[in-house]
């Protein structure tokens, strides 16, 4: 039996409100929509205002150089106040690409072997500990990559290392510690937690009836793994994505590891260059007058630019992989 008791007036007064916009009665699941597209709309909101105060503190800066700020090579806030943020680029890009060579097929590794090889009970308890890892504050890696890693890269990896491929220019000239190498060692270290358990959670995810398909045809164990790798590609890109932009946006670990010199190009990867991140926390207490901040501010602006294009192509990446997945599906 339907209640005869009726709505408040004020309750009333919206539902006829929100019909003469957008067409529809004021419904339990209704609202609940318009609840859940408005604090999704914020999302907008916050990329709009932040873009907004990036542009609005770096205005000087790119009423002063305009384009040559992306492709200048000098930076000299003391004498001719001048900057260019090129190297800046290329070594947030360079340290991030050998974070990704190095951290990405050891994250992989790790993710396979807890899904599809280590006991459930093993597996737990490893995957806890790598997690752990991401906890782990920034500044911390960096100390003890000053304390521990440094000296050991120094003393027992690299001089092997430059003694083997010395005569390529990339291991050549002096070592210390410190450096580009250095930098992406350290970025792998931290990108690791990220990647592998993504990793771990989306060949979890790969239904049983593929590994049992593969079996049933005489696979073996690793051409199992490796059809499971094939079956969660767009999963496994996914997860990549997440660590290079970790790496990408890391500040305080490779401010302390890098070196921290400007320059456009280093002698070799021993030696020490310079990344966006790192050069805002190095200098931004240290600007003295409005064009340096702004300076900063738009280094700021390209790092965030840097970052949405890389995210933005890796997307288009796994799109077009979900779409020849699908497509491999209906055939």
């Amino acid at each position: 039996m339907k209640s005869s008791r009726k709505p408040p007036v004020f309750i009333h007064n919206l539902n006829v409100k929100v019909h003469k916009i957008f067409k529809k009665p004021l419904t339990g699941d209704y609202a609940f929509k318009l609840l859940a597209a408005t604090f999704a709309s914020i999302i907008f909101l916050i990329l709009g205002l932040m873009i907004y105060e990036l542009i609005k503190g770096s205005q000087l800066s790119l009423q002063r150089f305009g384009i040559e700020f992306l492709i200048g090579t000098k930076w000299d806030p003391a004498i001719s106040q001048v900057f260019g943020v090129l190297p800046l680029i290329l070594g947030t890009l360079v340290t991030s690409a050998i974070a990704l060579l190095i951290g990405v097929p050891i994250s992989l590794c790790i993710g396979l072997a807890l899904s599809e090889y280590a006991p459930k009970r093993f597996g737990f308890a490893i995957s806890f500990l790598v997690e752990l890892l991401a906890a782990v504050p920034s500044v911390i890696y960096g100390l003890w990559g000053i304390f521990t890693l440094i000296p050991f890269l120094r003393n027992n990896v690299y001089a092997y290392l430059q003694g083997i491929l010395g005569f390529i220019p990339l291991f050549s000239g002096p070592i210390y510690g410190g450096g580009v190498l250095t930098g992406g060692i350290i970025l792998a270290i931290m990108i690791i937690p990220t990647v592998s358990a993504v990793s771990r959670d989306v060949f979890s995810a790969v239904p049983n009836t593929q590994r049992e398909a593969m079996i049933s045809l005489g696979a073996t164990k690793w051409e199992t793994a490796k059809n499971v790798i094939s079956y969660a590609r767009s999963g496994v890109i996914g997860a990549i994505i997440l660590g290079l932009g970790r790496a990408v946006g890391e500040t305080m670990a490779i401010t302390m590891v890098i070196g921290n010199k400007f320059q456009l190009l280093p002698s070799s990867l021993f030696d020490a260059w310079y990344t966006m991140s790192a050069i805002i926390a190095n200098e931004f207490t240290e600007a003295t007058y409005g064009l340096y901040v702004s300076a900063l501010i738009e280094v700021g602006l390209v790092l965030f630019f840097v970052a949405l294009i890389i995210n933005v192509l890796a997307r288009l990446v796994v799109w077009r992989s979900l779409k020849l997945v699908r497509g491999i599906a209906r055939e």
